[in-house]
């Protein structure tokens, strides 16, 4: 899944990047409002983290900027403020959930999991596929209650095709979601993932349709 992080201290914004690439995502920065409205708006991000106070424009702003232009992206806001008033601001504008300075990244991390969860339609961080389970949350995959060892990348294309099952998703979808802007991607670095995904967990779990993409539909 991926992510953008706007928050212009470059220190936070650094262990904010380490932190969600360590838990598998994709981050992409912006240091002040401008630039992170101009990206909210411009890539298919799974969800945002917003810091309130930023340069040129606040999160404010940009927040209501981007639900004017109709964009969905499930955004958490980060103030340094705990104001209810502040609270009740940034949720009428759109917000979906809000964080106060300082947190602990356990919490940033498994709020980000809700809010991804959410926006897929989903109650639950687990998704059970015949044999397979897939654990989100623990970043776990079950085949025949045996754990299969997947990579970061492996299970970020697997959770993106199982929460978008009976959907086909294309190759460009798959990029787009699961690399950020700063990825060196081959040009069959996705056809590789699947073919370990099939030997892993099985030859039919995941179709494909030639020259368009790629469906979970069990």
């Amino acid at each position: 899944m991926r992510l953008l992080v706007v928050e212009d201290e470059p220190g936070l914004a650094e262990t904010l990047r380490k932190t969600l690439e360590e838990e598998g995502f994709a981050v992409d920065l912006a240091a002040d409002g401008d630039e992170g409205l101009d990206r909210l708006c411009s890539a298919p991000y799974d969800a945002v983290v917003l810091d309130v106070m930023l340069p040129r424009l606040d999160g404010w702003t940009v927040l209501q900027r981007a639900r004017a232009k109709d964009v969905r992206t499930p955004v958490l806001m980060l103030t340094a403020r705990d104001q209810v008033s502040d609270r009740i601001k940034g949720l009428n504008l759109g917000a979906d959930d809000y964080l106060v300075k300082p947190f602990a990244l356990s919490e940033l991390i498994a709020r980000l999991h809700a809010l991804i969860r959410r926006s897929y339609g989903a109650a639950s961080s687990t998704i059970t596929i015949g044999h397979v389970v897939i654990d989100a949350a623990a970043r776990r995959v079950l085949l025949h209650e045996v754990p299969v060892e997947l990579t970061a990348r492996e299970f970020a294309i697997l959770e993106f095709l199982a929460r978008s099952r009976g959907r086909l998703v294309t190759r460009t979808a798959l990029y787009d979601h699961l690399y950020d802007e700063d990825a060196a991607i081959g040009s069959n670095v996705v056809e590789l993932h699947i073919a370990s995904l099939r030997r892993k967990l099985g030859p039919d779990l995941i179709r494909t349709r030639r020259g368009e993409g790629y469906l979970i539909d069990a």
